[in-house]
């Protein structure tokens, strides 16, 4: 029998009945937050193990970050790029720096970042490597998520991405992930990028094999192609590194971020490249009224500067470890793969038991909150504020789960 005194189940029936159905989210309504943990509308809490598909790498309600909202609240919200703002130029040298490139170009959302990486891939290549006009194509990988633009959807291999929204847009070249010999071959004289999640969250936390990264690297550097890595997930921490790529030493050409970039508040994302690169833009070329607006700029200033420290880069990686551990001994009791890079782990069920869905249904009945993706699949990226405790609560009742 329902509790006629909860919250939830009208709250949930109000939000099926007046919002499109884009999305199939658990039943939970969530009204507050504190670094590792939410609290629903009738009071329960949950350990958040999902961050936000990683905007959230700081925690909910990071003080320092709610402090320079706040801040700037008080003083400047919008200018629009017609004029410079106060906090513009410290947010693009120090996020530039920590990217180790000449230029950042602020935006808004992952996928804007992603269209304004390719938009800036083709116009390079028309106008430095000379590819004849409306010829430019980028290489990308099977299993890829960018985004959900018409552009972006059209080299998607997820059908339910992709299905219905074409006629698609060409001028890209799909693919197998992992596979370098292939993404060699698909490159021709008029490939000016390719485009590559160092690791692929959506598809699972799929991790590829050693030596691929620094392979498209080498590849991209002998043949004239921009290397364009996707760490708008990966990014700002969460694998235990600054950027996933660090792992084996790879710097790309064009750096996509997004998500951390707004520490949780405020969507922000940035295209950070050389001189070079983004220095083809030029005034009334590409912009967004809000890209890099004062409020943007405040927190993700602090942001950078959260990661300037280390700190968190450490705590996925030591944390990370522990949270491998954990889930490596649930292979063979209900598990039958395991992913992990830092704080974000890959986790395959075996589908006998039930699926990704079900999984997380039954997590969050113990206070645990997961999304599943593909079947059986489901993903763990909890905030790099969670402790070992944290994480040793998340892997026993995934445990108790799985154990039926």
């Amino acid at each position: 029998m329902v509790d006629d005194k909860l919250r939830t189940p009208e709250a949930v029936r109000d939000a099926e009945r007046w919002t499109a159905h884009n999305y199939h989210p658990l039943p939970v309504v969530i009204s507050s937050a504190e670094g590792a943990w939410l609290t629903d509308v009738d009071g329960r809490r949950y350990l958040d193990c999902l961050a936000g598909y990683s905007a959230l790498n700081f925690g909910h309600r990071h003080p320092q970050l709610i402090a320079a909202a706040h801040t700037q609240l008080d003083r400047l919200t919008l200018t629009s790029r017609a004029f410079i703002h106060d906090q513009f130029a410290d947010f693009c040298r120090e996020l530039a720096e920590l990217c180790g490139k000449d230029l950042v170009l602020p935006m808004n959302t992952g996928a804007e970042a992603v269209e304004t990486g390719i938009k800036v891939a083709r116009k390079w290549g028309y106008q430095v490597k000379c590819v004849p006009a409306g010829q430019a194509n980028i290489v990308v990988a099977e299993g890829n998520f960018h985004g959900r633009t018409t552009t972006i959807v059209s080299f998607s291999t997820d059908e339910d991405a992709r299905a219905d929204f074409g006629p698609y847009t060409p001028g890209f070249t799909v693919v197998p992930y992992g596979d370098l010999d292939a993404l060699t071959a698909a490159i021709d004289e008029n490939t000016v990028a390719v485009l590559l999640e160092p690791i692929q969250g959506e598809q699972g936390v799929v991790v590829p094999p050693e030596g691929y990264l620094p392979g498209v690297r080498q590849v991209c550097t002998d043949r004239n192609v921009l290397f364009i890595a996707d760490e708008i997930q990966s990014g700002l921490g969460r694998t235990g590194a600054t950027f996933a790529c660090d792992h084996e030493g790879v710097v790309p050409d064009m750096y996509l971020l997004g998500k951390a970039l707004g520490g949780g508040i405020v969507p922000v994302s940035a295209v950070a490249a050389n001189a070079d690169v983004l220095g083809v833009l030029k005034p009334g070329q590409h912009g967004s009224t809000f890209g890099g607006n004062p409020l943007a700029c405040a927190v993700a200033i602090e942001v950078v500067r959260l990661l300037a420290t280390g700190e968190f880069q450490r705590r996925s990686a030591e944390l990370g470890e522990r949270l491998r551990s954990g889930l490596e001994g649930l292979v063979g009791k209900g598990l039958i793969g395991v992913r992990v890079r830092g704080l974000w782990a890959g986790l395959d069920i075996d589908p006998a038991l039930m699926s990704g869905r079900e999984a997380c249904e039954r997590l969050a009945a113990r206070g645990v909150l997961a999304k599943d993706t593909h079947g059986s699949t489901i993903r763990l990226a909890p905030p790099l504020v969670i402790t070992e405790e944290e994480i040793d609560l998340a892997v026993t009742q995934l445990a108790e789960v799985l154990a039926g």
